[in-house]
């Protein structure tokens, strides 16, 4: 499992023209799912995001979680970062788990973030989908489980 990660000021969703999700200051979540993935990534995926200490303290030091700062995260789920660009200029997907196997663990990451207190907003699986945001920082990284 992959998660691109990036700090932002505000991110929202658009799916034919309308808001599906939006948040203010928080995480915007690009999530990608393999063949290999299951419950286990999920549930260190959704570890790593409660607490990863990515936003800013009083300091303006990355030392505070988005529980600890009460912030938000918007979950986009994103097949293409296991896009293969090894071979030629056109990826190749193969790496990307089927929809049927990635939706169900996708919503596991959802679900398991809102138990852990943080308010979630969310894409639109296997919809076409329009991603406004504004890094803050920039601060992005890339974590895999």
């Amino acid at each position: 499992m992959r998660a691109l990660v990036q700090r932002v000021r505000e991110a929202s969703v658009r799916v034919d023209g309308q808001t599906v999700g939006a948040i203010d200051q928080g995480l915007c979540v690009f999530v990608g799912v393999t063949h290999d993935d299951g419950v286990e990534e999920c549930d260190l995926l959704i570890k790593k995001l409660l607490h990863l200490r990515i936003m800013d303290d009083e300091n303006g030091v990355m030392n505070k979680s988005v529980i600890d700062n009460e912030s938000e995260i918007l979950i986009v789920s994103q097949f293409t970062l296991y896009g293969d660009t090894s071979k030629g200029r056109r990826p190749a997907w193969s790496a990307a788990a089927p929809p049927e196997q990635a939706e169900p663990l996708i919503e596991r990451v959802i679900e398991g973030l809102k138990a852990g207190g943080v308010k979630v907003e969310t894409g639109k699986f296997r919809q076409y989908m329009l991603v406004d945001l504004i890094n803050d920082g920039p601060a992005t990284l890339m974590i895999e489980v």
